[in-house]
């Protein structure tokens, strides 16, 4: 137990350099307030010594001790738990250097997102649904934890596009057409309104659902408004960008002058997709262009260049398939991308300029079904 008073501008700059939150690592326990207690303006921590302040305390030193005892550089903001851990259940396990590192880390953090100037507040989207039989859910801590630095969240809400529980299956036309028709009116009512109004500048989006719903969602983003999509990683599980690999690289092909049927593009980036599934949908006479990556997996996209290069690559597509073909003609669509490219292929496609696109989904056990159609007359 500590036996210094601690002057209280050095307990006021502690709380403030840890933003009233436990340094334990992989903590961050809010300290001020307790809803338990029904006490909003309480404060819960506990200020620990690293060094403590005699020598005989958890890490006391014969000389250091009496120094250190005051010094911001060598205190702690703890929650009950963690400060119990540190000084008597595990103190071998909590050396010194291991203490410090953890207090540099957790104030360097608040530091760098307290610094964030509100220019850089952005509205968080969050669109989760089923996939096939799995719920894909998003967590909020997880979300707001992956925007900074260069974004913070512009409140504590996030803004909810939700998909109807519905008896329909994804391989009938009856799922797809209530579902566009929900999230179109969700999103007029909830994101449309407020950028017409100017109340949001810029939007983080979070997303996963099925593929013609996530280029539905783009294609309601357009570039109305400046947008991050955020991709979800599978390894490790996190929103945060990873940039531990090469650039993706894409391939481009087009298909020979004779094919004169259905007009296809196969975006191919999470798997390889063979033409002769889009050919047993459309017939042997389909125009099959594509954009594949050269080695397709379903965690590839790492770092925002590779959604760049995509939107890039798409854009020249879209126009190059408009030339050879000529306008008013349907464009199939066949996505096979990660969640994040499939919100961005929607957001390149041009209302004005492009093509309509029949979008189709991979059904389990039905093959590619229609889903939704952007772009008809």
């Amino acid at each position: 137990m500590s036996k210094t008073s601690i002057p209280q501008k050095v307990q006021s700059a502690l709380w403030a350099r840890t933003g009233g939150r436990c340094q334990y690592r992989g903590c961050n326990q809010d300290l001020i307030g307790d809803l338990i207690a029904g006490r909003q303006d309480g404060v819960f921590g506990f200020l620990a010594h690293v060094v403590a302040d005699s020598a005989d305390g958890p890490r006391g030193d014969t000389v250091r001790s009496a120094l250190l005892a005051r010094s911001l550089e060598n205190l702690m903001l703890m929650c009950a738990r963690h400060h119990k851990i540190i000084d008597v259940d595990a103190v071998a396990d909590h050396p010194e250097h291991l203490l410090l590192a953890m207090k540099v880390e957790h104030e360097a953090r608040i530091a760098t997102v307290t610094a964030i100037d509100e220019e850089r507040g952005s509205h968080v989207v969050r669109f989760a649904a089923s996939i096939g039989q799995n719920e894909a859910l998003v967590s909020t801590q997880a979300i707001f934890a992956a925007m900074p630095p260069d974004h913070h969240p512009a409140t504590g809400q996030t803004i909810d596009l939700e998909l109807l529980g519905l008896s329909y299956q994804d391989h009938e036309a009856e799922y797809w057409m209530v579902q566009r028709d929900n999230l179109r009116r969700q999103f007029s009512a909830r994101v449309g309104g407020r950028i017409e109004r100017q109340e949001i500048r810029h939007l983080s989006v979070f997303a996963l659902a099925p593929q013609p719903l996530l280029i539905e969602l783009g294609r309601l983003l357009g570039d109305i408004v400046p947008a991050t999509i955020h991709q979800r990683h599978r390894e490790p599980a996190s929103w945060r960008w990873q940039r531990d690999t090469a650039p993706v690289d894409y391939q481009v092909s087009e298909p020979d002058a004779s094919r004169t049927g259905a007009i296809a593009l196969k975006l191919a980036v999470s798997a390889t997709v063979t033409d002769d599934r889009i050919a047993a949908v459309l017939g042997e006479d389909a125009a099959i262009w594509s954009l594949t990556a050269n080695v397709p997996h379903n965690d590839i996209v790492r770092a925002p260049e590779d959604q760049a290069a995509f939107r890039t690559a798409l854009r020249g597509l879209f126009d190059r398939i408009k030339a050879r073909h000529g306008a008013g003609r349907c464009l199939h669509l066949f996505p096979v991308l990660p969640a994040s490219l499939a919100v961005e292929a929607g957001r390149v496609w041009m209302p004005k300029a492009d093509l309509e696109m029949r979008i189709y989904d991979q059904a389990r056990g039905h093959g590619f079904v229609p889903a939704l159609s952007i772009g008809e007359t």
